[in-house]
């Protein structure tokens, strides 16, 4: 038995997720997590909301709620759309939680006796009207390279030229409109990533089953320009985790808060701490710690390839700067953007199809499908309705879901709710327990490579070869002349749908429930000899016959969609 450690990307507490943001970390990692429970390995999932910020003080603004209760009530409902998902998190955390506190205390004391700290002075834009410190992408002004008048501090998105501040014509508070705003000094501390980036270069040389998206962005951060520089982690922020050197004070550091990037990748291994005390585990270090056990751990993470540099770069330099024997990552799998309709999905602009949206309107295997099985993982992908009816229609309902049918209700009508028996299986039945056995086999070594629509492709050509069988046996013309014959290879695909609903768990978790629930299989093993496995529904066996796994999507049905979802979300 192996033992895995799985994150996924943090998602911001600011609201309502997208779909974009589902399957560039959270679903593909309940994917590899459900199947590597498959394999009757241990696996610890952890995610959590990432609760720091001035995005997060914005929020709550705008809902007229306190910080720490705004974030508390998006925690509870993210976590019910998680759940209404079925992402099978061991524990879904909260970055402001008691013990990312203390671990990010204790990270920044270890950096800072180990020289990896240094304390910058700098100028910042002060706001008087909203008596803040405003960060960077919170004042906007003209451009001065292209004349954009909403441009931010830190970027112009219309001519994408990197900004200052100070380089802004007329700057104002994107949270005010109040232009009164002054150049201050004030302290930060600052994590010496550049004296460790011989350490980060080697350590991310080493892994070369990366994706090449993963190095790549590493690797142009590292080197590009005048290579990887060191990065403020403090803010002047009331909302986050008091800036402290371990448990003692860190003079000329009063009121100010460790900045959100350095405290939120901490909260993976917080997170462990948090599932123990909420389950009684005494040990999580055996997981995060290689002096207490995690030395044989597999730790993998998944995210949106706008999160690279930090997982690459800025978090393993906590880690290793600590001098601290914590576990490495050892394989980060990134992917592109799910694009929509022709554009972007977008949360601050309310663009696309948001997860409690999808909810409302169709069971979430139909999105878990559609969403893995079109995932971006060597380019952007795009989601458009007519893609999406096409893949659920051909995919679920038509393969899957037609072959349940079909098999289930045939039996009952000739042979009664239990399996048949008839004779026993010939050269056809033989030649697909040997096909199965290749396909499977390829099955297992893309998901075990994490390669995400490969699989699906696999998955979905196990299905085929089913309805390729049964349409080549016909059992409903065998059995006008060998009932026997029709018999059995009924009873052949009743076996099928039992290994469907097995192998098909990781993708499809509620639909392959349904299959093994009608199949009264009660503890489904992953198959390793498919002539064992495809015998194990013996004769007599009964069985129900399920409500039909998928309904069709129409033409009607999408154009509604389309026409809902064309606006932004309030």
């Amino acid at each position: 038995m192996q033992r895995h450690l799985i994150t996924s990307a943090i998602p911001y507490i600011n609201g309502i997720k997208h779909l974009g943001n589902l399957i560039g970390s959270q679903l593909p990692a309940d994917l590899y997590a459900r199947y590597q429970r498959a394999r009757g390995n241990e696996v610890l999932f952890l995610c959590a909301t990432d609760e720091h910020g001035t995005p997060a003080e914005l929020a709550a603004a705008k809902a007229g709620k306190p910080v720490a209760e705004y974030c508390a009530e998006m925690h509870a409902i993210q976590a019910e759309i998680a759940k209404g998902f079925g992402l099978s998190f061991d524990h879904f955390g909260r970055s402001s939680s008691p013990q990312n506190h203390a671990l990010t205390q204790h990270f920044a004391g270890r950096l800072a006796d180990a020289d990896l700290i240094h304390e910058v002075s700098e100028q910042q834009v002060y706001s008087n009207a909203d008596g803040r410190y405003l960060p960077d992408r919170y004042i906007e002004g003209t451009c001065p390279n292209c004349g954009y008048d909403k441009a931010r501090g830190d970027q112009c998105e219309n001519c994408t030229k990197q900004l200052d501040p100070t380089d802004l014509i007329e700057p104002r508070s994107a949270i005010s409109g109040s232009t009164d705003l002054e150049v201050r000094n004030t302290k930060h501390l600052y994590l010496r990533q550049s004296a460790l980036k011989d350490d980060l270069d080697a350590w991310i040389n080493s892994k070369t089953d990366w994706p090449l998206l993963t190095t790549s962005i590493a690797k142009k951060w590292l080197h590009d320009g005048d290579g990887l520089q060191d990065r403020g982690i403090t803010r002047d922020l009331d909302w986050g985790i008091p800036v402290r050197r371990g448990d003692a004070e860190w003079p000329g550091m009063e009121g100010k808060v460790f900045y959100v990037w350095f405290d939120a990748p901490i909260e993976y291994i917080a997170c462990a701490g948090e599932w123990a005390d909420a389950n009684g585990h005494a040990d999580w270090e055996c997981w995060w710690r290689t002096d207490k056990g995690a030395d044989d751990v597999r730790y993998t993470q998944f995210m949106g390839k706008d999160n690279v540099p930090f997982h690459t770069l800025s978090f393993p330099a906590t880690l290793l700067g600590s001098g601290e024997p914590w576990k490495m990552v050892d394989h980060l799998k990134s992917f592109n953007y799910l694009n929509y309709d022709g554009g972007q999905f977008s949360t601050s602009q309310g663009r696309g199809v948001f997860m409690d949206q999808a909810l409302a309107i169709l069971p979430a295997d139909y999105w878990r499908w559609w969403l893995l099985s079109n995932c971006p993982e060597t380019s952007d992908s795009e989601f458009t309705w007519e893609l999406f009816q096409q893949g659920v229609n051909k995919d679920l309902a038509d393969v899957l879901g037609n072959f349940v049918s079909r098999v289930t209700k045939f039996c009952r009508s000739k042979f009664g709710e239990t399996v048949p028996a008839g004779t026993s299986y010939g050269s056809r039945e033989q030649a697909l327990i040997e096909d199965l056995d290749a396909r499977i086999a390829r099955y297992v070594a893309t998901m075990e490579a994490m390669e995400v629509r490969k699989s699906a492709q696999e998955l979905r050509a196990i299905w085929v070869a089913g309805n390729e069988y049964l349409q080549a046996c016909a059992p409903w013309t065998t059995i006008k002349e060998n009932p026997d014959a029709a018999a059995m290879q009924i009873r052949m695909g009743l076996n099928l749908i039992a290994l469907y609903g097995t192998l098909s768990a990781p993708f499809i978790p509620d639909a392959s429930a349904k299959m093994l629930m009608a199949m009264g299989v009660e503890d489904a093993e992953w198959p390793s000899d498919m002539a064992r496995t495809l015998t194990q529904l013996s004769p007599e066996h009964p069985f129900t016959v399920p409500e039909n796994l998928f309904t069709k999507i129409t033409g009607e049905d999408t154009e509604r969609w389309k026409e809902q979802f064309s606006g932004t979300r309030e």
